[in-house]
């Protein structure tokens, strides 16, 4: 449910409606507006069905949510969400964002030519991977703890933000030491324990959509997120798996469109996972900025042929200044900046 308070309503107001949902046993988020606080109930379906706030003084209307997905919803929080990281570094509505670096953190030389460049060329995040998922038992999974130190020298040195994924559940807390951004990757969607884990972290979470899921399953995997307490959630389309053999995934451009009709949270495109060919990474990002994405994140490797992991879809340096050369242009188009 969702309680939209009217533009008169006084504090004293406000707080007993704040009460009586308390009472309920049931929670809230607040969303204020210029002329509007808008309540976002959330709790037990059963409880909310039985409510009746229309009564209350400064109560505009009630709305129902029929769908499972509540904080993420627009109706709930019709503002875009920006994400503010200070320095200038904002995540969301007009900030075109880049995030870029190696899939892989392989030693210090290697991601600190990486972080140089993508600083360079204009990129505010140095994305990089010390724990690394892999399909295969054999491949390379990562340099953990070590890995990290590595990024957050490379970071510190070049003025970058970090962006990190996390895949155990035990490492949350290792993780916000060193990242400023905690990345759920696409086969930890719906790891329901690890969503609900950095949800109680302090830092915000970049979700990647899953292999082969829905928009509703994301929305949903967001939710568990922000159910926790966490309202800074960033999305990040980065391909799907169809019937498709020519590229690594099918990036689905449309997901951002459906996103932004959807949510007030921030989405972002990966063209290298989206495509894995780095021939293609270009035209994609190109065509993110134009599909209204926040942001991008790619992968840029200085010597992708010697890559430990994902080295056919990284882009050089020499590529990747290309490319945003591109993507400032088609940002500047649209009104926006990287």
């Amino acid at each position: 449910m969702i309680i939209v308070m009217s533009p008169n309503a006084t504090a004293d107001n406000l707080s007993k409606v704040q009460r009586k949902l308390l009472d309920s046993g049931l929670k809230y988020h607040l969303s204020q507006g210029e002329s509007r606080t808008i309540v976002g109930v959330i709790g037990d379906k059963n409880i909310i069905a039985g409510l009746q706030m229309n009564s209350f003084d400064g109560v505009e209307k009630t709305v129902r949510i029929t769908e499972k997905y509540k904080l993420v919803s627009r109706e709930f929080h019709p503002m875009d969400t920006v994400i503010d990281f200070g320095d200038g570094v904002k995540i969301g509505a007009g900030h075109m964002t880049v995030m870029a670096g190696p899939c892989a953190v392989e030693s210090m030389d290697q991601l600190l030519e990486a972080a140089r460049c993508v600083k360079k060329e204009g990129a505010q995040f140095l994305r990089g991977g010390a724990f690394k998922p892999r399909t295969s038992p054999y491949d390379f999974q990562g340099l953990a703890a070590e890995g990290l130190q590595m990024l957050r020298r490379a970071a510190d040195e070049t003025g970058l933000k970090i962006v990190t994924e996390i895949v155990n559940i035990n490492d949350v807390e290792l993780i916000e030491k060193y990242a400023d951004v905690l990345q759920i990757g696409a086969r930890n969607m719906q790891n329901f324990q690890l969503l609900k884990e950095v949800g109680k972290a302090r830092k915000p979470v970049l979700l990647k959509r899953g292999i082969s899921a829905t928009i509703s399953e994301w929305l949903n995997a967001a939710e568990y997120i922000m159910a926790e307490g966490n309202m800074n959630v960033v999305f990040c389309e980065r391909g799907i798996r169809t019937y498709e053999t020519f590229t690594r995934n099918t990036l689905d451009l449309s997901a951002v469109a459906a996103i932004k009709e959807i949510s007030h949270l921030p989405i972002i495109v990966d063209p290298s996972h989206g495509t894995g060919r780095w021939q293609m990474v270009q035209s994609m990002a190109r065509a993110a900025v134009a599909a209204d994405a926040d942001g991008l994140i790619i992968e840029v490797h200085p010597h992708p042929e010697v890559a430990l992991s994902d080295g056919d879809q990284s882009l050089t340096p020499k590529n990747f200044a290309k490319t945003m050369e591109e993507v400032r242009a088609f940002a500047k188009l649209m009104g926006r900046e990287v």
